[in-house]
């Protein structure tokens, strides 16, 4: 099959989304698919064999392309929209694949050149843009809308959770193929490559905190600062370690750590490879996810699950629709919520334990990348076994 994939984020890089696709991409190439990508022109290379890709060239290059909703990547994605056109003038494609808000560029291109497209979808973008600007809730119902329109056309949606499934079954009645996240860590691989943080950090003998991720303000970065220091009233043997970020979004925080009288106690050491995250989970005591926006669950959760360390999240959609009590410890998302539901776990080694057994294997049962493999297989049959149509 000759698929064109509109990836209207930079690529590669090693967060959220443009990870997704390059698993998706993984799949698709070792089946024998012909795909065409384009994408930002920013990101770093990645190879395949039957995979090409195509950065767009804006007139004027912006960096620094942040996750969600800016005008950075609304003047880019118009540059991928004529870099897709041109393609498709060019070449004859079966199908468009569209990550996320591309999916109003397959529509355009649907009608068009009469090609069917499949909507690879991530979040809910009337949600990412109200939690960026609250003031747009009086224009909800046209959003809404406006959001329905690709999952109504497209001849597949392909959620990545189960609210996403539950509102994308609100318009259509089929076509429909949950695409859950998985693990990116191998934390059983004795192998992996890492630094040894208490050493790094000079934090011996102490219990640690940790999360991973970006540092946008739906992640709860603040109320996690908020519930560290209710902890730390509690506990003085326990350090903060936070991973992941962009430096403008670490030296902020770093600043109100300072405000909030945690220094030496909260340590943002930066974004680290992905190859090395499991490395780090196993010096952990405690991963912690405060989102507290959206309705998608973090990529990390499933990472954390495999990971066998104990979890606490905030006790919201985004992640119940994942985790619930039995393999994680969800808190109100309030700081003297979420610092008790710490400060139980970090006491109670034997509770700790448990959790993190209970994670593994359902981790290992519900999000394995084979899991993830056969449900890109209901969208794209291998090429030697595949049908004339997408399932």
């Amino acid at each position: 099959m000759n698929i064109l994939l509109l990836a209207p984020h930079p690529f590669y890089q090693e967060r959220g989304t443009p990870i997704a696709v390059d698993m998706l991409l993984g799949v698709l190439d070792r089946d024998g698919h012909q795909v065409d990508v384009v994408t930002f022109h920013e990101g770093r290379e990645r190879s395949y064999n039957n995979v090409t890709i195509h950065r767009i060239k804006p007139w004027i290059k912006v960096n620094n392309i942040r996750p969600g909703f800016s005008c950075k990547k609304l003047y880019c994605d118009l540059f991928l929209t004529f870099s897709a056109f041109g393609l498709l003038r060019r070449r004859h494609y079966d199908l468009i694949h569209a990550v996320e808000e591309s999916s109003f560029v397959a529509l355009l291109f649907r009608r068009i050149f009469k090609i069917p497209f499949v909507y690879d979808m991530d979040s809910l973008m009337t949600t990412q843009l109200l939690d960026r600007f609250p003031m747009l809730s009086f224009a909800v119902r046209p959003m809404a809308w406006m959001e329905s329109l690709p999952i109504k056309r497209a001849q597949m949606v392909a959620p990545m959770c189960d609210d996403l499934a539950d509102r994308v079954g609100r318009y259509r009645d089929g076509g429909v193929v949950l695409i859950k996240d998985v693990s990116l860590v191998k934390v059983d691989d004795d192998s992996e490559q890492g630094d040894d943080l208490r050493q790094e950090l000079q934090i011996t003998d102490v219990k640690i905190v940790m999360y991973i991720g970006n540092l946008e303000r739906y992640q709860g970065v603040d109320l996690l600062l908020s519930s560290f220091k209710v902890l730390c009233q509690s506990s003085t043997d326990v350090h903060l370690v936070l991973i992941g970020g962009v430096w403008r979004d670490i030296e902020r925080y770093r600043a109100h750590a300072m405000e909030l009288g945690l220094q030496g106690l909260v340590h943002l050491i930066g974004p680290r490879p992905v190859d090395h995250i499991g490395h780090y989970m196993k010096q952990a005591d405690l991963l912690v996810s405060p989102r507290i926006h959206g309705t998608n669950t973090p990529m990390k959760i499933y990472s954390y699950l495999h990971s066998g360390m104990p979890i606490v999240a905030t006790d919201l959609a985004t992640h119940t629709q994942v985790l619930n009590n039995k393999i994680a410890m969800l808190a109100a998302p309030e700081p003297q919520a979420f610092a008790q539901a710490m400060a139980v776990l970090l006491e109670d080694a034997r509770l700790r334990h448990e959790l993190g057994q209970r994670a593994v294997a359902y981790a290992q049962r519900e999000h394995s990348y084979e899991r993830f493999v056969e449900s890109v297989r209901q969208l794209y049959p291998p090429v030697n076994e595949r049908p004339e149509d997408v399932a």
